[in-house]
């Protein structure tokens, strides 16, 4: 199985492997200027399909602690499996204390804990940015043991051959080349410019738009996750006809929200494609269903990423 220690509510890691259909087979660099939980890279990392990767969030204890698993990924162990250990008797006490510590410090090791422990992994952030989701009572968060395997499996994947930041998104797309494939998965529109407890900051629409005109201008490859809707309800316009995209459309399955109400829904989400990385992976309008993206996932190695070697100082 591929690893993934942080749970994120929304990460691709469901629709990794169909995302990677869109992708080049080989790469020199990947990069991801709204890299949450880095599913992408992390998948594409475990097919031998990039070189290298940039990894960039602007929500710098999550960037950080990207930095902390890929590098340092013994020491985290070590500090998560003293803090899991910490929640009993009273592990509900110990959530809000390590909320209100990560609060205050912005400690991107307090933060793993919070999301392995949050409810359903669903990130929330208040109106002054700060991390407010409340704990899930069923359960007291991934087991020490599991998340070594999963943070050790990241690190010897991606270690040597990544960089991390915590940038505009702008000034990541400016530093962009030919040379490199971009995947971004940033806020989706509906929320774009408005505050949205889900994301740490929005993104304006027109902005963004501008800076896809002008990849467009420079020739770069992107693929887009962008928009979608679940049922009947639309989140956000479509990408302009003028930018040259092509759409594809993923069904990403029951939306949760619908469920928990009662409701069956299914939801889709956009993906949309540079002319460039069309061109280049032979891709046209489509739309992938559910069974497309199981199938997948059935045909997903289950290797070992085995032990890392210990850091040099």
């Amino acid at each position: 199985m591929i690893p993934h220690p942080i749970q994120y509510q929304g990460s691709k890691r469901g629709l990794a492997p169909l995302i990677l259909r869109y992708l080049p087979v080989q790469m020199t660099r990947l990069v991801e200027p709204f890299a949450g939980s880095a599913a992408v890279s992390i998948a594409c990392a475990a097919r031998g399909r990039a070189k290298n990767y940039w990894l960039n969030d602007l929500n710098k204890p999550l960037a950080e602690l990207i930095e902390l698993i890929i590098n340092h990924p013994d020491e985290l162990c070590r500090f998560y499996k003293d803090l899991w250990q910490a929640q009993h008797p009273d592990s509900l006490e110990h959530y809000y204390r390590v909320r209100e510590d990560f609060n205050r410090t912005q400690n991107p090791r307090l933060l793993l804990y919070l999301l392995a422990r949050c409810v359903k992994g669903a990130v929330r952030y208040n109106a002054d940015g700060l991390f407010n989701q409340s704990p899930d009572k069923r359960r007291h968060g991934t087991r020490p043991e599991t998340m070594r395997k999963s943070i050790s499996g990241v690190s010897a994947l991606l270690r040597g051959r990544s960089v991390i930041s915590s940038l505009d998104y702008r000034d990541v797309l400016a530093n962009t080349t030919v040379d490199d494939v971009v995947y971004m998965d940033p806020p989706y529109q509906g929320v774009c410019g408005e505050r949205d407890s889900r994301y740490y900051a929005g993104v304006m629409f027109d902005d963004f738009l501008g800076e896809l005109a002008e990849l467009n201008r420079r020739g770069i490859r992107y693929a887009l996750s962008y928009d979608g809707r679940t049922g009947a309800r639309q989140f956000g316009k479509p990408m302009p006809k003028a930018l040259g995209l092509t759409l594809v459309e993923l069904e990403a399955g029951p939306s949760t929200q619908a469920t928990l109400l009662g409701r069956k829904a299914i939801t889709v989400e956009s993906l949309y494609l540079s002319k460039p990385l069309a061109e280049e992976v032979g891709a046209s309008e489509r739309m992938h269903h559910r069974r497309d993206v199981e199938q997948l996932a059935l045909m997903e190695s289950r290797k070992s990423y085995g032990k890392i070697s210990k850091r040099v100082s």
